[in-house]
């Protein structure tokens, strides 16, 4: 099953498209899409749509991971975060693409353990679950643990109280 993440941003959004194998995931592309800061904001809009639908087409993902919206201090930023997640599902919905949506807490304790982790310790576990040899930028590291996040929620939804006992799962 192939994945997209997606770290949607106001100024930058950071993808991720991760392949979920039995063995370990495994990073086929990552990056950060990036209007010209000069782009009104409906212009950044489309510039981020025309940048997913690309990359949509070119790796053919069965399901896209988006981070939730949270407000820390401003509300207009959150506003048009939310707008930036609107082009994303936009973009799943025209393409047939499951949704998964999680918090900051909940990709955090996916990937380190503790929803209260930093950038950093979620940047060091993201390059260690993928064994990358150089560190994504952080727009690239939170679209990879959304990413990751996503196939570890999906795996263990899969899991049998069975598997437990018989510790046949890993994650």
């Amino acid at each position: 099953m192939i994945i997209m993440g997606i770290d949607p941003g106001t100024r930058r959004t950071g993808y991720a498209i991760v392949e979920a194998s039995r063995e370990a995931p495994y990073l086929l592309a990552c990056g950060t899409l990036t209007p010209s800061p000069r782009a009104s904001f409906p212009e950044r809009l489309l510039a981020i749509y025309r940048g997913l639908l690309d990359i949509v087409s070119k790796y053919k993902p069965e399901g896209m991971a988006i981070e939730s919206v949270f407000v820390k201090h401003n509300i207009s930023v959150a506003l048009k975060m939310g707008h930036m997640r609107g082009v994303a599902l936009l973009v799943a919905a025209l393409n047939g693409l499951e949704v998964g949506e999680y918090s900051p807490a909940e990709i955090k304790q996916a990937i380190v353990g503790s929803g209260a982790a930093s950038k950093d310790q979620v940047k060091f576990m993201v390059v260690a679950l993928l064994r990358l040899a150089d560190a994504p930028s952080e727009d690239e590291a939170d679209a990879l643990a959304v990413a990751l996040c996503h196939i570890h929620r999906s795996r263990t939804s899969e899991v049998s109280p069975l598997d437990i006992l018989h510790k046949r799962y890993t994650c």
